[in-house]
Parts: C-alpha cells; structure tokens; sequence
C-alpha cells in the first residue's frame, strides 16, 4: 500500500500539467521534482517493494537491503551526475540510444499496467485498502503539501506548483516494482488505475483551490 500512496505519477502526467499552467519556469521545477522523487523510488521504493515480496528468496532484512543495492537505477543517476560536474561529453549514438530506451520505458509500464488490470476481477478488488492508499494519495497528500509549504520560503508559484504534484495519481511504474518482486500487484495496478481516474475529478479542483493561472 505504500507504493500506490507515497508515490505520484509527477512524470508522464504531472510535468506536462505543470507546463501548461505554468510554463518553462514550472516545467523546470516539476522536472527537479520528478528526479528527486524518481531517485527515492529507486531506493527506499524497492526496498519497501522489497520488504513486501511474498518471493522466497526475500525472507530477511540482509536479503531485503540487497535487492535495494542491486538496482541500476540510482547507479545510473550518480554516474549521470557525475557526467554533469565533469563534464563529460557522450557521443550522439549513445544519448540516441539513451533516448529510445527512456521513450519505450512508459510504453512498457502501460503494458504492464494493462496485463494486471486484464487478469483483475472485480470480486478480487481489496476495496478497503484501495480506499486507504487512493484517500492517502489523493486527499490527505495534498493538503500535507499544503501545510508544508506554508511555512517554506518560496516564490507563491512555487508553493502551487509542489501541491499540484503532491495531488497526482499513483506513479504508474509502482506497478512495475510490485510485478517484478510480487508485492500484491493486483492491488497496486488497481490503485494506480482507480486514482488516475479520479483524477480527473479530483485535479481541477485542486488547480481552482490553488489558483492556478488559466493558459493563454
């Protein structure tokens, strides 16, 4: 339950509605947000992905914690880091190819997302804790944001924008880590499809709520 309520979909559905409202400055931002939150995804995620497996080759915190430390993701981001600060130039070829596999990594998890959802019943559906993670996810989580920003000192801009991804639905590749270590998939597939429904609902009253400029 912990993967479909602490984590929002700020990727493929919140930076592009942050650069509508609020263009490149917000676009900016929601971008940093992403990467922050993709980061801790790929580590205190798994892990509690991880600590969740019904696997029988997780069955201790040591066995728990070295599924966290085999994981390429964060890897991959320190040594992109890295790349930065030195200033290490890549070769078109391989940002080209960088490129196809970061494109083809959202189709995978909407197919992922949509084998789950095809061998989900309705009788199967754990409605109660569904309930809990989308009122964590889509209720309580912005109006954290909302006191926490309160007392941080920011630009106006920038407190709506921090709540306007705090009130996304659940990140769509938390059903790729509940898949992959078998952390009750159906639950978390179901979450990710119900909350971005309600979305759709719930996210223009969240952008009246903060004000959000109307686009031109």
């Amino acid at each position: 339950m912990i993967l479909s309520s602490c984590f929002m979909n700020n990727g493929n559905y919140g930076t592009p509605v942050i650069l509508v409202f609020f263009g490149e400055m917000g676009f900016d931002l929601a971008v940093i947000i992403m990467v922050l939150q993709q980061f801790v995804m790929s580590t205190v995620g798994i892990y509690y992905a991880a600590k969740g497996s019904s696997g029988e080759d997780i069955v201790s915190q040591k066995a728990v914690l070295k599924k966290v430390i085999q994981m390429p993701i964060a890897y991959g981001a320190l040594l992109g880091i890295l790349f930065q600060l030195f200033h290490i130039p890549l070769t078109s070829s391989i940002l080209n190819s960088i490129g196809m596999i970061g494109d083809a990594s959202i189709v995978i998890i909407m197919i992922i997302l949509g084998m789950q959802l095809s061998m989900l019943t309705i009788k199967h559906i754990d409605y109660s804790k569904i309930t809990i993670a989308l009122t964590i996810r889509m209720i309580i989580s912005p109006l954290i944001a909302t006191v926490l920003v309160y007392f941080l000192p920011i630009e106006t801009t920038y407190k709506q924008i921090l709540i306007i991804l705090a009130a996304m639905p659940s990140a769509a590749n938390t059903t790729l880590m509940s898949v992959q270590f078998n952390t009750k998939p159906e639950l978390v597939s179901s979450s990710t499809f119900i909350s971005t429904l309600i979305s759709l609902i719930t996210l223009p009253i969240v952008l009246w709520l903060v004000g959000t400029p109307i686009p031109s």
